[in-house]
């Protein structure tokens, strides 16, 4: 979870502001071996919309562990709705 939110770019009170979770419960998913099913899925689901990609053991490369990855974007994702204006309006 610490390598995925690394990779999103985010602090923990970033993620908790976006998850709605308490900056202690992801302190927590991050360093406690056993943590509450639906803290892991809700930052799953939140990091991988940010493009965070979470790899089985073995999934990737055999013999490798368990693993976190950032999607690729593809070179043209377009204008963002921020960058949008009268003057790039094709």
């Amino acid at each position: 979870m610490r390598a995925g939110r690394a990779m999103a770019g985010l602090s923990v009170t970033e993620l908790a502001n976006t998850t709605g979770l308490s900056t202690d419960a992801i302190e927590e998913a991050e360093t406690a071996t056993a943590v509450d099913p639906a803290v892991v899925e809700r930052l799953r689901l939140t990091l991988e919309s940010k493009g965070v990609v979470f790899l089985a053991a073995g999934e990737d490369n055999p013999g490798a562990g368990p693993g976190v990855r950032l999607r690729q974007r593809n070179a043209d994702d377009g204008i963002r709705p921020q960058n949008l204006s009268s003057a790039n309006d094709g």
